[in-house]
């Protein structure tokens, strides 16, 4: 069953990220959307935008998730058990995240550096056992710490990230973070920032 969600989920998260032809080609569009479900379906892998497809440079994947929040393509592993392949890495940093995420906030660390903002990554996908790791230096936040119970952090599903912001980064984050889909969402963590979209 697990299988067969997850193909579901691929398909509409391929169809999803296309765009139709543009008007005075109706049946190239009907042939795009067909070719690519088609495709998905028979070979059952994502296909590529074809010639017919038209992205924005700076468009988002749409995400697709559980009835949970979870990212639908990674549920299957287990919070902080995704193997380093199923996420995507931000730009050159070496953090990596769910990959609808790691292009919004690229998108996000180029609006800022124009802005003139500088802002740093300290944290972003955690391992289950990075995760012990940190509740046992840092204390269940539920108790007066600052980690999550292990297996329950966004971060354990490439959602969250944890930054360097200056007064002025912190700002401009509070500011413009939500146009890219991240909210800060943990009391007494103003460098925690979540994927939301």
């Amino acid at each position: 069953m697990t299988g067969i969600t997850q193909r579901i989920a691929d398909i509409r998260s391929n169809l999803a990220s296309m765009s139709p032809a543009p008007a005075a080609a109706p049946s190239a569009s009907a042939r795009t959307f067909a070719d690519a479900l088609a495709s998905a379906v028979t070979r059952g892998a994502p296909t590529a935008p074809t010639a017919h497809t038209t992205a924005s440079p700076t468009s988002v994947p749409t995400s697709v998730r559980n009835a949970d929040g979870i990212p639908a393509d990674l549920a299957r592993y287990g919070n902080g058990r995704i193997p380093a392949d199923a996420l995507a890495t931000v730009g050159s940093t070496g953090h990596r995240l769910w990959a609808p995420a790691a292009q919004a906030f690229e998108q996000l660390l180029a609006a800022a550096r124009r802005d003139g903002v500088q802002i740093g990554i300290t944290d972003s996908y955690r391992s289950y056992e990075a995760q012990v790791d940190v509740a046992a230096r840092k204390g269940l936040y539920s108790q007066g710490g600052l980690a999550a119970v292990p297996g329950t952090s966004p971060h354990g599903w490439g959602l969250a990230l944890d930054l360097g912001l200056g007064d002025r980064a912190q700002a401009w984050m509070r500011t413009h973070a939500g146009e890219f889909g991240f909210e800060e969402d943990t009391p007494r963590e103003p460098w925690h920032w979540v994927y939301k979209r």
